[in-house]
């Protein structure tokens, strides 16, 4: 597969000089040869289609979307952005994404809908749904992981992420999240959205999965909140990853892993990708 290169249309930081704007969330624009492909949508219309015009990229030029899972600050422009793009164009996701997801900041508080803000009936009339759990081809080369099985590696959880069955509070399984993997003639590129799954198991998945080595990983990490020990086995695996040669982090990554990485892998190997910027990747 060719794989022009990917730009960062939203995240919590923004390029210096760019005309775009910042917000907690994530999208990303895919170029291959075949097409051009939104993987999440960050958390609001508005930023994302400020931040698509400003980057001169128009939503009807768009072949397909792609969700990493049912947060809002993946999802929050999906309702805006349908207006604007091209008949039933193919959404790719897993099978629990119109589930309902919550956050409770205390035990006795009334949970908070942190999932999909766009109604799965108006969603499927905007889009065509490819909803699985088994890896799906968006692109000639470009998939999506499936669901990330196992997880032996510590999740990106957090404690007031939660699900309701049966009416009582559940932690949230983290089944619905997925990332993009780019095959290459170098090898695999891992674009992640919120790695909840976690960045290990991912990479575990992919490599059992997809077989090739990962040369790149593009996006959120949700390390955010993982402690020192944590970072450590994180930096540990990714430098004994052979031939890694690129890691952009966004979003939920936290600073303190950007310093962590770059202990263990260098300032030439881990940089950030805010919002604005683009990568190109050598194939």
């Amino acid at each position: 597969m060719t794989l022009n290169g990917i730009t960062c249309i939203v995240d919590n930081a923004v390029e210096a000089g760019s005309r775009c704007w910042g917000e907690h969330g994530v999208a990303f624009l895919i170029e291959t040869a075949a097409g051009h492909i939104l993987f999440d949508t960050g958390s609001s219309g508005t930023v994302l289609l400020h931040n698509l015009a400003a980057l001169e990229i128009a939503p009807e030029s768009l072949d397909a979307l792609a969700i990493s899972h049912a947060h809002y600050d993946h999802t929050g422009g999906l309702a805006a952005l349908a207006a604007h793009l091209r008949p039933a164009i193919p959404l790719y996701a897993h099978p629990e994404l119109p589930r309902a997801r919550y956050a409770r900041r205390a035990a006795d508080a009334e949970p908070v809908s942190i999932g999909l803000p766009f109604a799965p009936e108006l969603l499927e009339g905007a889009v065509t749904l490819h909803l699985s759990a088994a890896p799906q081809e968006i692109m000639p080369g470009l998939w999506t992981t499936g669901e990330i099985t196992p997880r032996a590696e510590p999740e990106g959880r957090s404690a007031s992420h939660g699900v309701l069955e049966g009416g009582a509070w559940q932690p949230d399984p983290y089944r619905d999240d997925m990332s993009l993997v780019a095959e290459t003639s170098d090898g695999l590129v891992l674009i992640c959205g919120c790695c909840h799954a976690g960045l290990l198991n991912t990479l575990a998945h992919v490599a059992r999965v997809f077989g090739g080595p990962v040369h790149t990983i593009i996006g959120g990490t949700h390390l955010g909140g993982a402690d020192a020990a944590q970072l450590a086995r994180v930096a540990e695996a990714l430098a004994g990853l052979p031939g890694l040669r690129h890691v952009y982090l966004n979003h939920c990554s936290g600073h303190a892993a950007y310093l962590a990485l770059v202990d263990a892998l260098g300032a030439a190997v881990v940089q950030p990708l805010p919002a604005g910027a683009r990568v190109g990747i050598t194939n």
